[in-house]
C-alpha cells in the first residue's frame, strides 16, 4: 500500500508504473512513487484518480513490427499482415515484419527478431500462438504497445485463465502495454477521413458487436478510434473511456461491455469523462442470470451484481442502453448536439394520432412536453386552422408543410424559449409533402441553436428525403424508431443536466481515518458476526443515533434495567450467532410492567436454549414506534467493494425489494437521489394525513454509514440496519435493529 509521503504500489492497479509519470521499462516488479495528487488514495488505501494511459502511439504509432508476419497464400497471417500493410500506410507508419526463417514479406525486408529491428518501435503485432514467449524480448527491445490476437486464454476456463494470468504478469514486469488477447483487427480498420464534426470513439469487447457503430460512416457519422478490448489481460475498457474522454475530436464514447476488469477502475475512467463533459453510452450484458453466464463464458471476467452495476454507471452518468441500436442512435445524438437551451420538447407532426401517439411516449419517458403559452398558440393558428390542437403536440394537418407556411409553424415553436427540442415524427414518406416537411426541419435546423429531431418511420429507407436530405444535415437528428428517439433525447437532456451539476466525489473523499474509525477498530471482531448489541455499538462509533437500552443476564436486572430505560420497552435476544430473531420468537414488544419483563426474560432465555443458541444477554430497549421504517445497509461487490443500500424496512425489504444502491464515496446528492429512487418515497412525505418525517437525518444516517464502509473497508462484509425508524420532520433516526458481519 501507498504510505502517506512514499511507498510501493502492490494491487492490482495496473496505472501504478505511470501514474506519477514514469517511464515503463523492462523487468518492472514494484515502482516506488511520491503521493502526488495523481497518486492520492482514500482512506480505503484506493486510488482517487486514473491517469489517462499515453495512447497516441498506439492508434498513431511510427513504427510497426508484425512479428509472425507471412505472405504465403492461404495462410491466416497472410491477409492480417496484409490488412496491417494498408493500415500502416494510412497512418503514415514504417512496417516491419518480423519472422526467424523469411528474408522478405511481401516485399519488405524481414527481420529474425525484433530485437534486430533497424529501430525502437512503437508497437508489435503479435501473430503467434503464444504470446508469452514474446513478451520479455519485446521489454527488452523497449516496445511501447503490443496486441495479441491469440485465443485459448480466460474465454476457455480455468486453465485458459491460469495462462492469461501468466501473461498478464509477465506484462506487468515488462512495462509495455497490451491490447487482448483473444482481439481482432478492429482498432486498424480504415476509418472515413472524410466527415466532419464531433466523433463517436468505439470501445468493444467483442468486435461483431461494434460493427454496427462502424458502419454508422455509411450514414455521415464519424467514427475516429475502435478499440477492441478483448480479455483484457492489461489495457481495459477503462484505460481507453480515460484516453477518449481527453480527446478533442471525440464528442461521445460509445461501448459494448461484457465484463468488468475492475470497478474502481471503471468509476475512475466514468469520472474523468464526466469531468470533461464527454458523455459515455454503454451496452452492459448481464442483467439476466443467463446472460451474466454468457458474457463470463466469453470474456472470462467477472460481470458482477447488475443491480450495482446499473447504479454505478448512474451514479457517475454513464448512460446504459440495452440494444445496439439504441446505442448507435444515443451516442450519435449525444456526439453531434449542442447543449440544450432549455428542456421543454415539442411534438409536431401532420397528424393528431401521431403526435398523441408520440406525446404518450415522450410522457412515459419522463420528457417535459409544456404547454404552449396562449399567445404562442394564436401566432401558430395563424398559418394553422383553428380546429386543430397547437397547444402540444402541434398539429398542422397536413396541409400546411406543403408551402411557405410550414417553415413559418416550425421557426415559431423554435423561438419560444420554454422549447429546448423539437421532434416530429414523419409515419411514412407522401411526396412532395413528405420531402418539403424534411427539407423545411434541416433548413430551420440550420438556423438555430435547438436540438431539431425526425422519426422517418417509412421501412424503406431508400427515399431522396431520408437519404439525402436528413442524412446529409449534421443539425438534425434522425431516426427510424420512435422508442430510440425517445430514449436518445431523454439521455441527452439527462446528460447535460447531469454533467453541469457534476461535482466528483474523488475530489470530496476521505483520505484520514475520522476518530470513529479508531473507536470501532475496537469492536471488530474477525470472522464473526456481532450480535446486536455490539452492532449497535458500532453504529454509536459513527454517530448514529440508536434507542436507549441495557444488555443484562438476569430477570432482576432486566426489571431494573427497564424501569431506567422507560416503559414501554422491547426486549430481544442478543447473540453474535442471531440474524433473524422475530422468526424464532426471541422478540417481544409493546412490555408495560415489571411483571411482563419478568416472564419476558424467562421466555426468551427458555427459546434459547431449546434453539442451542448462546446468547451474550438480553436486550431493554426503548420502544420507538411513530415513523417510516426504512433500511440502510452495506455489501460488498465483487468488483466495486462496499456498496450501500437504502430501501424500504422491516419486512416490506424482503417483500416488496425496493431499495436504492451507491458505490462510495458520494456526496449528499447522491444520497438524496437514492430516495428519489424508491417507488415507496411517498411514505416519507406523509400519506393518508401522516405528517413528513425526517428525510435529512435519513440522508444523515446514509452517509456517516457510507464513511463507515470506507473506513472500516474489508474488515466489514456486511452491514443491516433495519429497522431504521425515521421521525417526524426535526426528530431524527433511530436504528432499533443492526446486524454487522465482520471480515
Amino acid at each position: 500500500m501507498l504510505g502517506s509521503t512514499h511507498g510501493t504500489f502492490t494491487t492490482g492497479f495496473r496505472a501504478r508504473v505511470v501514474a506519477c509519470g514514469e517511464e515503463p521499462h523492462a523487468a518492472v516488479h514494484s515502482v516506488t512513487v511520491e503521493a502526488t495528487e495523481e497518486c492520492a488514495l482514500d482512506v480505503s488505501g484506493r486510488p482517487l484518480h486514473m491517469p489517462v494511459p499515453e495512447l497516441d502511439r498506439f492508434f498513431r504509432p511510427e513504427s510497426v513490427a508484425v512479428i509472425g508476419a507471412s505472405d504465403a497464400e492461404g495462410r491466416p497471417n497472410t491477409g492480417i499482415t496484409r490488412q496491417l500493410i494498408g493500415w500502416a500506410e494510412r497512418v503514415g507508419a514504417r512496417l516491419y515484419p518480423v519472422h526467424p526463417t523469411r528474408e522478405s514479406v511481401f516485399g519488405l525486408p524481414c527481420s529474425p527478431s525484433v530485437g534486430q529491428l533497424p529501430e525502437q518501435v512503437d508497437l508489435a503485432v503479435l501473430l503467434v500462438g503464444d504470446p508469452l514467449p514474446v513478451i520479455e524480448e519485446l521489454a527488452q527491445a523497449k516496445v511501447r504497445f503490443a496486441v495479441a490476437f491469440a485465443s485459448g486464454f480466460a474465454e476457455t476456463g480455468e486453465e485458459g485463465a491460469a495462462a492469461q494470468a501468466r501473461l498478464a504478469e509477465a506484462v506487468e514486469r515488462s512495462g509495455l502495454r497490451l491490447l487482448g488477447p483473444n482481439t481482432n483487427l478492429n482498432a486498424f480498420e480504415r476509418f472515413r477521413d472524410d466527415l466532419d464534426g464531433p466523433a463517436i470513439a468505439l470501445v468493444t469487447q467483442s468486435g461483431h458487436q461494434g460493427r454496427p457503430l462502424f458502419t454508422l460512416q455509411e450514414l455521415g457519422v464519424r467514427l475516429s478510434h475502435w478499440a477492441p478490448t478483448g480479455n483484457e489481460a492489461d489495457l481495459e475498457t477503462a484505460d481507453f473511456i480515460s484516453y477518449f474522454s481527453q480527446r478533442p475530436e471525440v464528442g461521445a464514447i460509445a461501448c459494448y461491455v461484457e465484463g468488468l476488469k475492475d470497478g474502481r477502475s471503471f468509476l475512475l475512467a466514468a469520472d474523468r469523462a464526466a469531468r470533461a463533459g464527454v458523455p459515455v453510452v454503454a451496452v452492459k450484458v448481464g442483467r439476466t442470470e443467463t446472460g451474466a453466464r454468457t458474457a463470463a463464458s466469453h470474456t472470462g471476467k467477472l460481470t458482477g451484481a447488475d443491480q450495482v452495476v446499473d447504479a454505478a454507471m448512474r451514479q457517475f452518468g454513464v448512460i446504459r442502453v440495452d440494444g445496439l441500436d439504441e446505442l448507435q442512435d444515443t451516442a450519435t445524438l449525444l456526439a453531434r448536439a449542442r447543449p440544450p437551451r432549455a428542456e421543454g420538447v415539442v411534438v409536431y407532426s401532420i397528424s393528431g394520432g401521431t403526435g398523441a401517439h408520440f406525446a404518450d411516449l415522450a410522457t412515459g419517458a419522463g420528457l417535459s412536453l409544456p404547454t404552449l403559452s396562449d399567445a404562442k398558440q394564436r401566432e401558430l393558428h395563424t398559418w394553422i386552422p383553428e380546429y386543430l390542437n397547437v397547444a402540444n403536440p402541434v398539429d398542422n394537418g397536413g396541409h400546411p408543410v406543403g408551402d411557405w407556411r410550414g417553415r413559418k409553424i416550425i421557426d415559431a415553436i423554435l423561438a419560444d424559449p420554454a422549447v429546448g427540442v423539437l421532434i416530429c415524427p414523419i409515419t411514412g414518406p407522401f411526396p412532395p409533402m413528405s420531402d418539403k416537411l424534411a427539407q423545411d426541419l434541416v433548413d430551420a435546423a440550420e438556423t438555430t441553436d435547438k436540438l431539431v429531431c425526425v422519426v422517418w418511420g417509412s421501412p424503406v429507407g431508400t427515399e431522396e428525403a431520408y437519404r439525402t436530405t436528413l442524412l446529409g444535415s449534421s443539425r438534425v437528428a434522425t431516426f427510424r424508431t420512435f422508442g430510440n428517439c425517445v430514449t436518445a433525447v431523454k439521455a441527452y437532456l439527462d446528460h447535460h443536466r447531469f454533467t453541469e451539476a457534476y461535482r466528483s466525489p474523488f475530489d470530496e473523499a476521505p483520505r484520514t481515518p475520522s476518530p470513529s474509525f479508531r473507536k470501532a477498530q475496537a469492536l471488530i471482531r474477525p470472522g464473526r458476526q456481532l450480535s446486536e448489541h455490539a452492532a449497535k455499538q458500532l453504529l454509536r462509533a459513527y454517530g448514529i443515533r440508536v434507542p436507549r437500552e441495557q444488555l443484562v443476564t438476569s430477570a432482576a436486572a432486566s426489571v431494573r434495567a427497564a424501569g431506567l430505560v422507560g416503559y414501554p420497552v422491547v426486549m430481544k435476544a442478543s447473540g453474535d450467532r442471531l440474524a433473524h430473531k422475530t422468526e424464532l420468537g426471541l422478540v417481544k414488544v409493546g412490555l408495560t410492567s415489571a411483571s411482563q419483563v419478568r416472564d419476558a426474560y424467562r421466555e426468551l432465555t427458555d427459546i434459547a436454549r431449546y434453539e442451542g443458541i448462546e446468547l451474550d444477554g438480553i436486550l431493554v430497549c426503548q420502544m420507538v414506534e411513530r415513523g417510516v421504517e426504512m433500511m440502510v445497509g452495506v455489501t460488498r461487490d465483487a468488483l466495486f467493494g462496499p456498496t450501500v443500500t437504502v430501501g424500504l424496512g422491516g419486512v416490506l425489504v424482503e417483500v416488496l425489494h425496493d431499495a436504492a444502491v451507491r458505490v462510495p464515496p458520494f456526496g449528499e446528492d447522491q444520497a438524496r437521489s437514492m430516495l428519489a429512487e424508491l417507488r415507496g418515497r411517498a411514505l416519507l412525505e406523509g400519506v393518508r394525513g401522516g405528517p413528513p418525517v425526517d428525510v435529512d437525518a435519513l440522508v444523515e444516517v446514509v452517509l456517516r454509514v457510507q464513511r463507515m464502509a470506507l473506513e472500516l473497508g474489508d474488515d466489514l462484509t456486511e452491514l443491516d440496519i433495519n429497522p431504521l425508524m425515521v421521525l417526524g420532520r426535526g426528530q431524527g433516526a433511530v436504528a432499533l435493529d443492526a446486524l454487522a458481519v465482520c471480515r
